[in-house]
């Protein structure tokens, strides 16, 4: 509903949307996946490599594409939080059936559509943005390490945007226990512009340009190849995915309308449309995505934008480097000239000169590098590189931290310590390592507290009729495991067994909690 001078009329909003998929310059396959459909516009970013990325990013869209099916209900923030978790056990249940899986996530950005209000969920630190009135703000806040820094006031936005560990996640689907996901209403108006993107749109191009881009108001379809073009002029290190969705007033564009510009074809791109089913399978179009990735594979009417095969980038070369338009390929025949071997002896001897001035030097540099990775059971610093050269190893090990036991951290958090965190520097692996142990700390309290729990009900359980003494002894046992529960309990319990001060979790600590691993 909108006020209007002669009371209140309610338009007839529409969305009109783009979506388009790319591997980038680095990655060799892509772990996106996307959807945008008339009423559900959404993003995964998958990880844990082997496959695993693109399966669960996959898994995760092609669970929520039902709720494109309807008209969502009056409360659609209960659709989306019952969708997600729906999916988030899904992952679970692959996990299970194929051990391999283990240590898969997601990131999930999306909007439901009901004609008048979007709804929005959000995990990990894919984004959505909104241009209004040729403002872009962002409306999601990343669920990462360098954003609690941010928010801590440890660094500025600026340094976040280079931070080596700004990918480093606090918060993902990953199959484990209850999902967290932020959830809002967002009141929309004829004009507005959404962004959903991962974040190898965002974490390559600035904001500025991000929202200069935006503003100039081409179709989505346009906007898109613009977008991703920025994105590997940046050098495009990580997969890139974006949706862009006009919310139009169609009362007052019937000649849109009418030009067949306005259209609710679906159009899935990156993994998901990769990982269907091949056509001629007739399983193929039992599934939403299934049915989304047929529709949105012949070319797409203007306004969409098909999968990443489909995906035209002007200004890119089809191939790096042409057919050879020398000589003829006799040239190449040509016999060799007497004494020639001892040119390239020279030669040789001059390489190998270089290469063994250059061995020490680059030596001297490996050791100004560190990272994070595993030492027995727990985490550590180490200095150099992770690599080995012949009978020499390139690191060592410059700070143990036996208080990050790999068992307390979350799969995905403890497969990256097992592939090891590159850092800038020493202090960039500090504050990784100190991001592992506040993580490892929470999930070793949270045991701590279920052990607690677990001890006072089974002691209240056992005892039927105690006697005068027996019942002072229980109280007092069942008074010691309260306080214990509570913070106040006296003694000095095992670091690894339970916290030292206090036993009870704040707000953020029981965010953390949610990815302790199953078990705690």
């Amino acid at each position: 509903m909108y006020p209007e001078p002669t009371g209140e009329v309610r338009m007839s909003l529409s969305l009109r949307f783009a979506a388009g998929s790319h591997k980038g310059m680095i990655r060799e396959g892509n772990e996106d996946s996307g959807y945008a459909g008339p009423r559900l516009l959404a993003i995964a970013d998958g990880m844990g490599g082997q496959a695993a990325g693109e399966v669960a990013s996959s898994e995760v869209i092609s669970t929520l594409v039902t709720l494109d099916d309807d008209i969502p209900g009056s409360d659609i923030l209960t659709s989306l939080s019952t969708a997600v978790q729906r999916a988030n056990d899904q992952l679970r249940v692959m996990v299970e059936e194929d051990p391999q899986l283990e240590g898969m996530g997601t990131t999930l950005t999306a909007l439901l559509w009901t004609g008048q209000r979007l709804g929005l969920v959000h995990v990990g630190d894919s984004r959505a943005y909104l241009l209004r009135d040729g403002i872009l703000t962002q409306i999601t806040q990343d669920h990462t390490w360098v954003q609690r820094l941010v928010d801590e006031g440890r660094i500025t936005e600026e340094e976040a945007g280079t931070h080596p560990q700004r990918s480093l996640l606090m918060r993902a689907l990953d199959g484990r226990g209850q999902v967290e996901p932020d959830l809002s209403i967002r009141e929309v108006r004829a004009g507005d512009r959404y962004l959903i993107c991962s974040d190898g749109l965002s974490g390559v191009v600035s904001h500025q340009t991000l929202e200069d881009t935006l503003a100039g108001y081409q179709d989505p379809g346009q906007t898109i190849q613009e977008l991703i073009q920025l994105a590997l002029r940046g050098g495009g290190p990580d997969n890139i995915t974006c949706i862009v969705a006009d919310v139009l007033d169609i009362d007052d564009n019937d000649s849109l309308a009418g030009a067949g510009r306005l259209h609710d074809t679906p159009v899935v791109v990156g993994a998901v449309a990769d990982s269907q089913l091949q056509h001629h399978d007739p399983r193929h179009l039992q599934t939403p995505a299934g049915r989304a990735s047929e529709l949105g594979r012949p070319p797409a009417p203007e306004g969409a934008f098909g999968p990443p095969g489909d995906l035209t980038m002007t200004g890119v070369p089809t191939g790096s480097f042409g057919a050879f338009e020398g000589d003829d390929v006799e040239d190449w025949d040509k016999p060799r000239k007497p004494r020639k071997w001892l040119k390239r002896s020279a030669i040789l001897v001059v390489v190998l000169g270089l290469i063994g001035g250059g061995l020490y030097g680059a030596y001297r540099w490996t050791q100004t590098q560190y990272f994070v990775g595993v030492q027995g059971d727990h985490a550590a610093i180490y200095q150099g590189i992770e690599q080995k050269v012949a009978w020499l190893t390139l690191s060592k090990v410059h700070e143990a931290r036996p208080t990050i036991e790999l068992k307390y951290l979350p799969d995905y958090q403890r497969k990256n310590v097992e592939d090891t965190i590159a850092a800038g520097s020493l202090g960039d692996a500090r504050d990784t390592a100190d991001a592992l142990e506040k993580q490892a700390e929470v999930c070793r309290t949270k045991e701590a507290i279920d052990k607690a729990a677990k001890a006072s009900k089974a002691a209240s359980g056992t005892v039927k009729k105690p006697s005068a003494s027996a019942s002072a002894s229980a109280s007092a046992s069942s008074s010691a495991s309260a306080n214990a529960g509570s913070g106040t309990a006296s003694g000095s319990p095992s670091p690894s067994a339970s916290p030292s001060s206090s036993t009870t979790l704040s707000p953020e600590d029981q965010t953390l909690a949610q990815q302790c691993p199953s078990g705690q």
